[in-house]
């Protein structure tokens, strides 16, 4: 998938079935999350930012190595 250097938006990436399963499998809490609807206009790239101080890099990692392999 083409992450158009981590300025997708997350309502995109959450409108694709596929990248929306990898963010439901590996961050299910942010998934789940109420904000989730106001969240669409958020890049991946600020959600990494975001993210960065609440979960592992790892795990961070792993996602957008996930979403770069669709």
């Amino acid at each position: 998938m083409d992450l158009r250097e981590n300025k997708i938006t997350l309502g995109e990436l959450w409108d694709n079935p596929n990248s929306r399963a990898v963010f439901q499998k590996r961050i299910p809490m942010l998934a789940k999350h109420p904000v989730r609807g106001a969240a669409r206009t958020v890049t991946l790239e600020q959600l990494r930012d975001f993210l960065n101080g609440w979960v592992p890099g790892m795990l961070i990692n792993g996602v957008m190595q996930e979403l770069k392999r669709l």
